[in-house]
């Protein structure tokens, strides 16, 4: 207890669906939990959703404006654990007043989200949370080569773009968001050709030891 974590992982890893087994665990034993998302996070509405057919309603959708403290005041009698989902779409004030209820109520307050987003740039939230977090927890996904994933490509009518507004919701406008390792980011997304970076400094260093040989004659 009396922690501030951010458990992050990219699409397709099952947070969201920890999330919910986390939120029945603590309600099965009696303990009040409140589940809460960002209201910018359309799908499922006034719920969370997870891939796997899984639904919560959430007890608070967070404005962009909203003051978690007061959007809680005078409900937080007993309450042993806040839980978050989507919690990239946080403002860094309100990572800072997750952290202040979690220390000063002395409870958990698990924050579920993406690291970066679709151009490997850190959310805001998700930028505070890794500052700010008492544990990070990441949670393992694959890249469909079956590497590790680190990093989520955005696909709009199935092709890979680099460009664009950057919160479009899943579903939403024929975008769709797919898991990727470093080496499949680079190659889909920024279409970058691993051979002809090799060649480009396997020549510069050939070139850099001759003159350098060349030098100490």
């Amino acid at each position: 207890m009396d922690r501030l974590i951010f458990r992050y992982a990219t699409m397709n890893s099952g947070k969201t669906m920890d999330l919910i087994i986390r939120a029945y665990n603590y309600e099965e034993t009696g303990k009040k939990v409140f589940v809460m998302k960002p209201k910018i996070d359309t799908k499922g509405d006034n719920q969370i959703v997870s891939r796997t057919g899984l639904k919560r309603k959430v007890d608070y959708l967070i404005g962009k404006e909203d003051s978690i403290l007061q959007l809680i005041k005078g409900n937080v009698s007993d309450l042993k654990c806040i839980l978050v989902d989507e919690a990239q779409f946080l403002t860094a004030k309100q990572v800072e007043e997750f952290q202040l209820l979690a220390h000063t109520l002395k409870i958990d307050v698990v924050c579920y989200g993406l690291r970066d987003n679709f151009k490997m740039e850190a959310f805001e939230g998700s930028k505070r949370l890794f500052e700010l977090a008492d544990i990070l927890e990441e949670q393992p996904s694959l890249c469909s080569c079956g590497e590790k994933a680190r990093f989520v490509g955005r696909k709009v009518d199935g092709e890979y773009v680099f460009d664009g507004e950057e919160v479009v919701i899943d579903g939403t406008q024929n975008v769709e968001y797919v898991p990727l390792c470093g080496s499949c980011y680079l190659k889909k997304v920024k279409n970058v050709d691993f051979v002809k970076v090799k060649k480009k400094v396997t020549y510069g260093r050939r070139k850099s030891n001759y003159e350098s040989s060349s030098r100490g004659r």
